[in-house]
């Protein structure tokens, strides 16, 4: 039998898995022809990320579209987020980003999205699904067939557009800011090192910007795998780094020390932006850090939680109208003024913007956040457990008050602690989170005692 990790998964954006494995091109035409049928006759916008296995499954998507009477838009390589800002902007019937995010490069995904340019919600999915497994597709007729036709200059454009309207450009390029990227070798390496030098006219010192060779690197932009970066940052005497993954929607942040910031410090930042800017409640989801409570507090706004999981964050944001979310675990901003999408752009936009408007550094604007301590872990647990360790935690945490809307998350008066089943293999996904290095080390230490016994 074939690991558990290695199935193909259907899930809240799309379908993955490991390409020739049980990502085949068969499979995606056919859930293209799905999808087509679904979104009705119309365009459909495609893009991918740097992947070798993009171009086959492109040719393969596009059959399957063509197949069931869609003309299809065929935008190149492009960051998932600049392919979602142009679905929504031309309204076509919906879009196919081909992209395993942060996943090995033997991975790929077909990422659906909405006539808005959204991830589709839980009844859009289940619909599609349902007429996936029934083999229910449209067969367009000789008179019905539409073409595939090329559009790579408008999505770039469109996106840096509305990224612009929220911040000081000619303040920005004043500065002429000293900056570093990392850009993994995807689908971010051509139109970041132009957003950065030529749009926001920094100086600009890039490593890893050839989309024909991906990825030299561990794909998730995580400390462990940006020491590239930081070690270019130190050199080069740059003011700020940033690192993306191979779809470009997540944003790393490297001070001018090098150091790289926490995700939640990334998200936090870009709150405190935005919360100055405009009106509105912020979204996150369960497991990012209560600095961002504090930070809506100061601003005198609200903050939702959600589960884990972009698309119920964007789902959220809709509902409260917020000016602000994402997912600091992730490493996603999501500003719906642009799109309400994970966007590394607005991320990089608002903290050049904070540092031109203040004078400040990366590591002095970092260092006026709250200031949390937070630990990551899993530990595996045996089919038909999960009841009795979740029950045993809260057996463990008698004070604590508890939210069950995503696993189980414990609120403490020290912390708070969120234990969820991950969605792929047989594992618990823990974070917590205390104000001292002491609570957090205490407390991570209950969970996992708790677990054990």
């Amino acid at each position: 039998m074939p690991k558990r990790e290695h199935l193909l998964k259907i899930g809240v954006s799309g379908i993955r898995g490991v390409v020739g494995e049980f990502l085949t091109p068969q499979l995606a035409c056919s859930f293209a022809q799905a999808f087509g049928t679904y979104v009705g006759v119309g365009r459909v916008v495609v893009g991918r990320d740097t992947r070798s296995s993009g171009e086959m499954l492109q040719h393969a998507v596009t059959c399957g579209l063509l197949a069931a009477g869609c003309e299809v838009v065929d935008v190149g390589i492009l960051p998932t987020p600049t392919i979602q800002v142009y679905v929504g902007s031309t309204r076509a019937r919906g879009g196919i980003a081909l992209t395993a995010s942060h996943n090995p490069p033997e991975y790929n995904a077909l990422k659906l999205f909405n006539s808005e340019g959204l991830f589709f919600n839980s009844y859009e999915r289940g619909e599609l699904l349902d007429l996936y497994h029934q083999s229910s597709f449209r067969r367009a007729t000789n008179d019905e067939m539409r073409r595939a036709v090329s559009d790579y200059a408008t999505p770039p454009r469109l996106h840096i557009e509305r990224v612009l309207k929220h911040v000081n450009v000619e303040r920005i390029r004043a500065r002429r800011f000293r900056v570093a990227l990392d850009g993994v070798n995807g689908a971010a390496s051509v139109m970041t090192p132009r957003f950065l030098a030529e749009t926001l006219n920094c100086e600009l010192h890039a490593i890893w910007v050839d989309p024909s060779q991906p990825f030299p690197r561990e794909a998730e932009p995580l400390p462990e795998t940006l020491g590239e970066l930081a070690g270019l940052v130190r050199r080069t005497g740059s003011e700020a780094g940033f690192g993306h993954d191979p779809d470009g929607d997540r944003l790393a942040i490297v001070d001018e020390t090098g150091r790289v910031l926490d995700n939640d410090d990334v998200l936090a930042l870009a709150v405190d932006a935005a919360l100055g800017r405009l009106p509105g409640d912020v979204v996150v989801n369960l497991t990012t850090s209560r600095s961002i409570d504090d930070i809506a507090r100061a601003h005198g706004r609200r903050v939702f939680r959600t589960p884990v999981g972009e698309a119920n964050v964007v789902e959220m944001m809709q509902a409260v109208n917020a000016a602000i979310g994402g997912e600091g675990s992730g490493g996603g901003i999501i500003f719906p003024a642009v799109h309400l999408c994970r966007d590394s752009y607005t991320g990089m936009a608002f903290l050049l913007d904070r540092m031109a408007e203040t004078g400040l550094t990366v590591s002095q604007l970092a260092a006026k956040l709250p200031r949390y301590h937070r630990r990551f872990g899993k530990v595996a647990f045996e089919h038909g457990r999960l009841g009795p360790l979740m029950q045993a935690l809260e057996e463990s945490f008698p004070e604590a008050a508890l939210d069950r809307t995503d696993g189980l998350k414990l609120l403490l008066d020290e912390g708070w602690i969120h234990v969820r089943a991950s969605n792929t293999e047989p594992l618990l996904r823990l974070a917590a989170e205390a104000r001292t290095e002491d609570e957090i080390e205490r407390l991570y230490g209950r969970v996992l005692k708790a677990l054990e016994e």
